[in-house]
């Protein structure tokens, strides 16, 4: 029968927990190693960020879109403002694509403000 021995040298007790001590140099590259997603990120944003500016302005040959405006005056609503410029119109509809077009979150309107009319609507 075979027997094995431990000598002292081969056993951690198991009281004593190691610790990673880190080094202001270990802690720099611990730094740099986790910035380097983010660094990657950012420029893959910046280099697919400009193609879609780039691929966003005008094509060769289209006109630039042209609209006419409206001021609002003091007691206007989208409602009237709808009726006015398009009467043959759903006003519903002609709602949504003011709000549509100038970015209206709530539909509030104010007295004094420039609203541009779609084009379909204006004339």
């Amino acid at each position: 029968m075979s027997s094995i021995t431990f000598s002292t040298a081969a056993v951690i007790p198991a009281g004593s927990p190691t610790r990673l001590r880190l080094t202001a140099r270990g802690r720099r590259v611990l730094a740099v190693l986790a910035s380097l997603p983010l660094a990657a990120g950012i420029a893959f944003a910046a280099i697919s960020g400009g193609s879609a500016i780039a691929a966003g302005g005008d094509a060769a040959g289209s006109e630039p879109a042209s609209f006419e405006t409206v001021t609002v005056m003091p007691g206007d609503t989208l409602w009237s403002i709808a009726v006015d410029v398009a009467p043959e119109a759903d006003p519903r509809e002609v709602i949504g694509e003011i709000s549509r077009l100038n970015l209206l979150q709530d539909g509030v309107v104010q007295a004094g403000q420039e609203l541009a009319i779609p084009a379909e609507f204006a004339g």
